[in-house]
């Protein structure tokens, strides 16, 4: 403390400025880095609720000492990552399920004596709220509402109406898919009896239309339509640039994909007959006859009015006949196939290459990008290949696993280099002070400088205290002498002087 204090007395006031802006400074910039390392991170466990169930859950949260931040106008919770299992379990104990309606555990509550309409109302109730609850579970749903509408049953079959069903999904940034909207469509009209697949409407919290598609149940609309040409484009992009980057290293090369992708389904019949018939039916009949004719003048009657015919010398007859039919068939193959959307009717490469690239290699890369992105002239695809300046791009900071896992270290070593900082600072204060007192007259640094006890006491018994005497100093004694001669000349240099400092 002595150390410190001797250090502060012998500052000058700018020194003493400098130094208290410096510790200032340090304080406040670890204040900075306490709050960040220490301030809460939140993840949102319910979203989409109801304001008036919003109390209850936030005091079964206080009740189990559960820090919690309301979010979107009292809509939603969040809390510390930390402590989402708690408050999960939390909000299950007090029955609250973030927003999505009772289930079946209405009927547990029915009175007894209830009637027919209000059973109904109760199981369309208990019915969505279980459907909700299904479809919360989705990846990407944080929060689904659900409202059907069941029609009464009619005696005649052509009076009764169709059931419908409305439901409204909470995403995440990143949205859906359309296999996973067309998986709750499934899921919805499999939970309803009766229910149609197109008589389900989905839609999203912004009030986009999800569910049914415009080109049908199968088919890609135009959403989905970008999204698969994006999904195309991408995949190739990242297999082409990785080629690029293990063959030319990084920063020599550059692919980028435009596809057409075709969102039509489609469904395809194909009939073939065979060239040569095949027998497939054969028929024959074969007849004979044989018998003993009559003689000249035979008895009458209508046996011997039959003519015969052969009638030989002894009257004898003999008949024979046959005949063979076949009916040939034709070989016939018919073939049905279901075209999926999705296919590539196009692409559009474009290659850029760094002009350090030799033309020999960029002409051998340009064929193994060709080949690798499937290009079909006959088809219209085009790649265009252009070698340029690349320019000098620097590493992004904390990409690679090493850097992340050394970000912590970063800011001790900020701490660190404060604090030498500071040492340095106070060091050169204080040499910059010790070399103005070392331009100090001497007989002035010796009246500064305390004399002991012991050291008054001896110059008392010496016959009185004198004080020290500088030695003589010859540039002193001209200037007191040229004072004393021109006094009005020494006066004029040090206002002189004065007005330059």
């Amino acid at each position: 403390m002595a150390g410190i204090r001797s250090l502060l007395s012998n500052l000058t006031p700018r020194g003493r400025i400098v130094l208290a802006a410096s510790v200032l400074g340090t304080v406040l910039l670890l204040f900075v880095m306490f709050r960040m390392a220490t301030a809460p991170s939140w993840s949102t466990i319910v979203s989409g609720i109801d304001p008036a169930d919003t109390g209850k859950m936030t005091a079964a949260l206080d009740e189990k000492g559960i820090s919690y931040e309301l979010q979107n106008n009292g809509t939603a919770i969040a809390v510390e990552k930390s402590q989402v299992p708690q408050a999960r379990i939390a909000l299950a104990e007090t029955g609250l399920t973030g927003g999505n309606k009772p289930g079946f555990e209405l009927f547990d509550e029915q009175k007894l004596g209830a009637s027919d309409f209000q059973q109904q109302v109760t199981y369309q109730r208990a019915l969505e709220g279980e459907i909700a609850r299904t479809v919360s579970q989705v990846d990407g749903v944080s929060a689904a509402q659900v409202q059907l509408t069941l029609p009464e049953d009619q005696l005649f079959a052509e009076e009764s109406k169709p059931a419908t069903a409305a439901v409204l999904l909470q995403t995440g940034a990143n949205g859906l898919d359309s296999g996973a909207v067309r998986g709750i469509a499934r899921l919805v009209a499999s939970s309803v009896q009766g229910l149609d697949p197109k008589n389900v409407t989905i839609t999203d919290q912004s009030g986009q239309l999800l569910w049914p598609t415009e080109s049908g149940e199968g088919g890609l609309t135009a959403t989905t339509k970008q999204a698969a040409e994006a999904r195309v484009e991408r995949e190739l992009e990242a297999s082409l640039n990785a080629l690029l980057l293990r063959t030319l290293g990084p920063d020599k090369g550059q692919v980028r994909v435009q596809a057409d992708v075709n969102a039509d389904e489609a469904t395809e019949s194909r009939l073939e007959y065979a060239r040569r018939g095949t027998p497939i039916k054969r028929k024959t009949e074969r007849e004979q006859l044989e018998g003993e004719g009559g003689g000249a003048g035979g008895r009458a009657g209508a046996e011997g009015n039959i003519p015969t015919y052969a009638q030989g010398a002894a009257g004898e007859s003999n008949y024979e006949r046959e005949s063979e039919e076949t009916e040939y068939g034709v070989n016939k193959t018919v073939t049905r196939r279901k075209i999926a959307p999705g296919a590539i009717e196009g692409l559009d490469v474009a290659l850029v290459l760094d002009r350090s690239v030799p033309p020999a290699d960029a002409r051998a890369i340009e064929e193994a990008v060709a080949g690798a992105a499937g290009i079909d002239e006959e088809r219209g695809d085009t790649l265009t290949v252009t070698q340029v300046d690349f320019a000098d791009v620097e590493e992004p900071a904390g990409g690679s696993p090493i850097d992340k896992a050394l970000a912590p270290a970063k800011w001790v070593a900020l701490g660190l280099a404060m604090l030498v900082f500071l040492i340095l600072v106070a060091r050169h204060l204080r040499r910059r002070e010790e070399d103005e007192l070392g331009t100090q007259p001497i007989w002035l640094r010796e009246l500064e400088t305390p004399t002991t006890l012991a050291e008054l006491e001896a110059s008392e018994e010496l016959g009185g205290y004198e004080p020290p005497t500088a030695p003589v100093n010859q540039l002193h004694e001209d200037v007191e002498t040229l004072a004393e001669r021109d006094p009005d000349r020494v006066a004029q240099q040090l206002r002189a002087w004065m007005n330059e400092g």
